[in-house]
């Protein structure tokens, strides 16, 4: 049995002269000459895109004159899961493209709470690569071995990447809002020969001295044979056994490019780590060269002189996609420190500041946007905005409309949702799709993805796994230290053969829009009823005096109805509980059903959550079945830790709570025969 919900209105239509007027349309066109078939939509785009793959990313290629060298035959040579070969004998380099001669202009901002504003051409970007590649070249570091970042998001982090790539060295990176012991959970697995670390930086107004930190990552990495030092917070100064980042710049050197194989390791990026070690992800620099084009040059519409801006921690994938804004010849503009400092208005402060053509962003923060009743529109001239990004979790229809409300229909809000495993998205918004509340706009370019029933099977209207059933060039290379691969398929085609399973719950329609309810473990199921935790949080989180929730549903192994746990962080100005919980209750009944009123509602000053802002539902699962919190996350790596311990000390104190537990009234099973 499933729920259906009504589809939300048009909030954007497909502007009248979208062909005309953006790069996704025009490459639309020169497809049509390419195939002589004719193309009106994005939809028949996106078919042949996925009937034809070989063709389509030759086309990606060509579109954006990609700087590949050595191709005997067809951009995909075996599209076997997993195991898929692209390029087979190419030559290549990332940071070739994102230095192109041809780009002009300033290429780096930096925007910082601890130093003032920076500001970089691209040849004085170059430059600066240059002087990284020749000083990491005398530290020795050569093709395949890995250097680190403890690093925030200022310009000097994206120096030292291109830097690293130009040599085919492998790039790793952390943000120093991760403990000691994150870090080095990371690190660890993929010794590194070079770690650049900053001393500290401030958040707000409160300075964070990391130079205990760093001690405690250098001594515990015995493959290290040299650190630099950022001086970033406490001046010029470094370490006598570290080099400063002007010393490893001192010395001039030529700009060049290793060449590379298609598949030849660019960085590592990590899982969360919420169950485990994080999986050290491995991406190639052929994969993220043709996948980012196609995301930021078609479905972002990024062209050359844009402004581009996604509010990031560099231990987020969404940092590397920012980055590539400069393979279109875009300005990035970086950004460290509280997003809501001094106020919430703080970066569209930025936009207007910036110029910036694009904003990208959490949907956490449009809500929080929403919530605290901002009209960034009407206080700041933001005419230079031409699209909002939002990923990270599901944006509900209420925040849709809260952008519209802003920014109007002049504006493209991408939704989008993909993962760190191919750092970028499967599924999002496109020029050529309207735009819906509450819905994701329709299958990115060359994403053969559906929702799967439990026997495998595609459907439509009614939510299925997340997966994609022909490759994606930017799946990863492997994962780092997974010699046989066997660690590789587990996690992505274990579930069914020759099929990547992603882990989330979806639901497409007829026309291709979607919506992502949340981690597919995580889904609650009562009575039949099938709910991504999404629905439960758009519903809840609308009620003015909640600031946030996380639900986790206990099954029941004897085939009751297990138990439904709601933990809720109400605002500082709401009323009394017993209030809220009566509101709580009533809305879940009434717009979602009687099957999902919580068995129990906890209070809570914070919840946990990933320090990129995702929240813990499995983690969480876990230690409500008992076990403790020290194994279900690193506390390191998190935000709000001390959540977890709040919830264990609930827990101990409920010792009937249990998944076999049968929790609701006997009115609550009349309702629902009723």
């Amino acid at each position: 049995m499933t729920m259906t919900r009504p589809r939300g209105e048009i909030l954007r239509p497909v502007p009248a002269d979208a062909i005309d007027t953006t790069r996704m349309g025009a490459f639309l066109r020169s497809a049509e000459a390419r195939t002589g078939t004719a193309m009106t939509s994005h939809d028949e785009l996106w078919q042949w895109s996925v009937e034809h793959p070989a063709d389509f990313w030759q086309h990606v290629i060509d579109t954006f004159d990609l700087m590949i060298s050595g191709i005997p035959g067809p951009v995909l040579a075996d599209p076997a899961m997993p195991g898929a070969r692209w390029l087979p004998g190419a030559r290549l380099s990332y940071p070739a493209h994102a230095l192109r001669a041809e780009w002009s202009g300033p290429a780096l901002v930096g925007l910082s709470q601890t130093r003032n504003r920076v500001e970089l051409s691209f040849a004085e970007l170059r430059d600066q690569v240059a002087r990284c590649r020749t000083g990491l070249a005398a530290l020795g570091v050569g093709p395949g071995d890995r250097v680190a970042g403890y690093l925030p998001h200022v310009p000097e982090t994206v120096v030292a990447f291109l830097a690293t790539a130009s040599l085919g060295a492998v790039w790793i990176c952390c943000p120093p809002e991760f403990g000691a012991r994150a870090v080095i959970d990371r690190l660890s697995q993929v010794d590194p020969v070079v770690l650049i670390a900053v001393d500290g930086h401030r958040y707000g107004n409160k300075e964070i001295d990391r130079r205990p930190e760093v001690a405690a990552i250098r001594d515990a990495l015995p493959t290290l044979r040299h650190t630099v030092t950022l001086p970033y917070l406490h001046g010029d100064a470094a370490p006598d056994d570290s080099l400063s980042w002007s010393e490893l710049l001192r010395e001039p050197g030529p700009l060049e490019f290793t060449p590379v194989p298609f598949d030849h390791p660019l960085y590592i990026l990590f899982s969360s780590g919420t169950t485990g070690l994080p999986k050290a992800i491995v991406h190639g620099h052929g994969g993220i060269l043709l996948e980012h084009h196609k995301s930021l040059g078609l479905h972002n519409d990024v062209h050359a002189g844009d402004r581009f801006f996604w509010f990031s921690t560099t231990g987020w994938m969404m940092w590397n996609y920012a980055v590539s804004a400069l393979l279109l010849g875009a300005t990035v503009v970086c950004f460290d420190g509280n997003p809501a400092w001094p106020d919430a208005d703080a970066l569209w402060a930025v936009t207007k500041q910036e110029r910036l053509t694009y904003f990208g962003t959490s949907a956490g923060f449009l809500m929080n946007c929403r919530s605290a009743g901002l009209t960034p529109a009407a206080q700041h001239d933001l005419s230079s905005l031409r699209g909002i990004g939002s990923t990270g979790s599901p944006l509900p229809a209420e925040g849709y409309r809260w952008v519209h409300e802003q920014f109007g229909p002049q504006i493209l809000l991408n939704s989008a949702s993909g993962g760190t495993d191919v750092c970028s998205a499967f599924v999002g918004a496109s020029p050529l799709l309207p735009v819906r509340a509450g819905e994701i706009p329709g299958r990115m370019l060359g994403c053969a993805v559906h929702a799967l029933d439990p026997s495998g099977r595609p459907v439509i209207d009614e939510p299925g796994e997340l997966s994609l059933t022909s490759p994606l060039p930017s799946m990863p290379v492997g994962l780092w230290g997974d010699a046989d691969g066997s660690r590789f398929r587990d996690t992505y085609f274990g579930r069914w053969p020759g099929i990547w399973t992603h882990g989330d719950w979806v639901t497409f329609t007829a026309d291709g829009a979607c919506t992502v309810s949340g981690r597919s473990d995580a889904t609650l199921n009562r009575g039949g009823v099938r709910l991504g935790t999404s629905d439960f949080y758009t519903i809840v989180e609308d009620i003015p005096a909640i600031a946030d929730s996380l639900v986790v549903h206990l099954e029941d192994q004897q085939g009751g109805a297990g138990t439904l746990v709601l933990f809720v962080v109400a605002e500082p100005s709401a009323p009394d509980r017993s209030e809220l919980r009566e509101e709580i209750v009533r809305r879940l009944r009434s717009d979602m059903s009687p099957r999902h009123v919580p068995d129990e509602i906890v209070w809570l000053p914070a919840l946990p959550k990933t320090l990129s802002g995702k929240k813990l539902e499995t983690p969480v699962k876990r230690l409500l079945m008992g076990a403790r919190s020290d194994d279900v996350a690193a506390r390191d790596s998190l935000g709000h830790p001390e959540a977890l311990l709040d919830i264990e000390r609930w827990r101990d104190g409920h010792p009937q709570l249990t998944p076999q537990r049968p929790c609701r009234s006997e009115t609550d099973h009349r309702e629902e025969r009723q």
